[in-house]
C-alpha cells in the first residue's frame, strides 16, 4: 500500500474507535514513516493546483493521527523537561543542506521541513506539517504555525507570526510564496496567502476577515495579497464610529496595496548581502 493509503486506513481506523491504547506498533510505524517524508519534503500539507492553493486533506489527517494515536510522555531535550506525543525533530540533516539554526532556541517539532540554505534565529519555533523552502530567513520571535507552506528565499522579519491551519482538514493552510518579505512584527492567519515577490510593512495584519484595497486593479479583494505588491497597514472609517459611546469616530484595519517600487527592492536586495 501508498503511504497515503496507510494513512487513509488507519484514519478510517481511528474513526471506527482506535486509540493511542489500542495502537500497535506497526501503527506507530506509519506514522514514523509518514512524519520522515514531511520532513524529507516529499509529501506537503497544501500544493499548488492550477494557480490555486488546495489542502492534502490526507496528510492533514496523517499529521491529527500522530497526536491521537500517541500517548502523552515525559521528554527531555536541551536539559528541559517537558511532556508531548512527539519529541523534536532531529536536525542532523540540516548541516548537509547548508541550512543553519543558532543555539538556545531554534525549536524544530518532528513532521516540519526545512530546505536548503535556511536560516532559523533564535528564539523560533517551526511546527509539525509546515514547510520551508530553500534560502528563507526564519528570524528571532519568529512562529511557523502547523501546515504554513513558505516558500523559498523568503523573509520573515523578526517577531512574524505565520498561523497554523490543522482543522478542518480540507481548508488550506497559511500561504507565503517565493521571494516575500514581511516586515518585523506582521501577522498573516487563517489561510491568507501573500502572492510572489510582495514586500509587506512592519506590523501588517493579514487575515481573510481584513480587506486589502488592492490600487493596482482597483479593487477589494480578502483572503490574498496578489503578487508583487508593496503592503502596509491602514485604518478606514468604521460602521459604528458615529456611536455615541465613541468620542472622535472609530476605525477599522484595513490593507493597503500598490505596486512594488525599485527601492524598495533594492532594500531588500541590500538585507540578502548582509546574509551571505
Amino acid at each position: 500500500m501508498s503511504l497515503e493509503a496507510d494513512i487513509d486506513d488507519l484514519w478510517q481506523r481511528k474513526q471506527d474507535g482506535l486509540t493511542a491504547a489500542d495502537a500497535t506498533d506497526d501503527h506507530l510505524d506509519t506514522l514514523d514513516e509518514f512524519l520522515a517524508a514531511l520532513e524529507a519534503g516529499e509529501v506537503r500539507a497544501a500544493e499548488k493546483s492550477g494557480g490555486e492553493w488546495e489542502a492534502n486533506a490526507w496528510v492533514k489527517q496523517g499529521i491529527l493521527l500522530n497526536f491521537g494515536l500517541r500517548e502523552t510522555v515525559a521528554r527531555e531535550y536541551g536539559g528541559v523537561d517537558y511532556h508531548d506525543v512527539l519529541p523534536l525533530r532531529e536536525t542532523d540533516d540540516l548541516g548537509e543542506r547548508g541550512t543553519r539554526n543558532t543555539p538556545d532556541g531554534t525549536t524544530i517539532r518532528r513532521g516540519a521541513y526545512l530546505g536548503e540554505d535556511c536560516i532559523m534565529m533564535s528564539p523560533s519555533f517551526v511546527n509539525i506539517g509546515a514547510h520551508v523552502g530553500d534560502g528563507t530567513l526564519v528570524d528571532s520571535c519568529d512562529t511557523v504555525g502547523s501546515c504554513a507552506q513558505i516558500g523559498e528565499n523568503v523573509k520573515l522579519g523578526a517577531n512574524t507570526l505565520i498561523g497554523g491551519v490543522l482543522e478542518p482538514v480540507e481548508n488550506a493552510p497559511v500561504i507565503v510564496e517565493d521571494e516575500v518579505s514581511l516586515g518585523a512584527g506582521c501577522r498573516v492567519t487563517s489561510g491568507f496567502v501573500v502572492g510572489e515577490g510582495s514586500v509587506v510593512g512592519e506590523n501588517t495584519l493579514l487575515t481573510p476577515r481584513i480587506p486589502v484595497y488592492d490600487l493596482v486593479e482597483e479593487e477589494v479583494i480578502y483572503g490574498e495579497l496578489p503578487p508583487e505588491r508593496r503592503a502596509f497597514q491602514r485604518f478606514v472609517d468604521s460602521s459604528v464610529g458615529d456611536h455615541d459611546l465613541i468620542p472622535g469616530g472609530a476605525y477599522k484595519p484595513a490593507v493597503v496595496a500598490t505596486d512594488v517600487e525599485e527601492e524598495t527592492l533594492e532594500a531588500t536586495e541590500r538585507e540578502d548581502a548582509l546574509r551571505e
